[in-house]
């Protein structure tokens, strides 16, 4: 298996250049297109629309600067694209309606790739980071200070569907990896499974990849995490917003816990 294309999405701002570099990162190995897109505020979305294409003074002031900001976020973002030497890139620069070009985008992309930022509600890319993950549902890497492809994975299972799709996706990815190590912890789910059985489908697909039971029950984030800190994992693939995403929000849950964390970068997918 094999990526043949993974989307940057950028918004001309500070933490374009980390994003775009762990792109390429992930695109290499691959030989993949990376492709940049820069996805501006929507004019449509933020601008009051007044009387049948009317447009007082003020409006009309407040469009052209919103106009003025995207210009100069463009020329920001191609910028930072300009500041790799990745041959295989992009730029792609979204029109109005920009949710629906950057939706488009993804749909024909492979992996989606965001700094800390967006993933933790900051930012002008953190509504999109939310569109790629629980609306379009691809899958997301969230990329922080070393990352690199070729290291030591992670993968976080429990037999269920969002975390099975993860498992399934990261194949790529696995395939690279210097070792795989599949964590489960199976006293913090009601859920019943077996971890042999994703050990066996990798070793099928030539993934060779051992297996840690962690033995305490109680939240699995922090069992998670330190288990991936124990196998020195760079990378920690699992699956995102298991529960329904409003209680996912009023009672934190695995995926917002992951998302705080510092290390190591995440592959999500919903």
């Amino acid at each position: 298996m094999s990526w043949a294309r993974i989307m940057v999405p950028l918004s001309g701002g500070e933490g374009d250049k980390a994003a775009i570099a762990a792109g390429a990162k992930l695109a290499e190995p691959f030989g993949a297109e990376l492709a940049c897109v820069y996805t501006p505020a929507d004019v449509a979305d933020v601008m009051p629309w007044m009387g049948e294409g009317f447009l007082g003074g003020v409006q009309t002031t407040a469009l052209e600067s919103l106009k003025e900001a995207a210009a100069a976020g463009e020329r920001n973002a191609r910028a930072a694209m300009d500041t790799i030497t990745y041959e295989k890139r992009r730029f792609i620069a979204l029109q109005t309606p920009v949710w629906a070009g950057l939706s488009a985008e993804s749909r024909l992309s492979d992996v989606v790739v965001f700094n800390n930022d967006p993933s933790r509600g900051r930012g002008p890319l953190a509504e999109a980071f939310q569109q790629m993950v629980a609306d379009e549902q691809r899958p997301v890497l969230i990329a922080r200070e070393g990352f690199a492809v070729g290291g030591p994975v992670a993968v976080a299972w429990d037999g269920g569907k969002e975390a099975s799709r993860a498992a399934r996706l990261a194949l790529p990815m696995l395939e690279k990896a210097s070792r795989v190590v599949i964590l489960a912890a199976p006293k913090a789910t009601s859920r019943s499974f077996e971890p042999a059985r994703l050990q066996a489908y990798y070793a099928a697909r030539g993934v060779k990849a051992d297996i840690d039971i962690l033995p305490d029950s109680g939240d699995a984030a922090p069992l998670l995490l330190y288990a991936a800190r124990k196998a020195e994992a760079q990378i920690l693939v699992a699956g995102a917003f298991g529960h329904p995403r409003l209680q996912e929000f009023i009672f934190g849950g695995t995926t917002r816990t992951l998302l705080a964390s510092d290390q190591p970068s995440l592959f999500l997918s919903h």
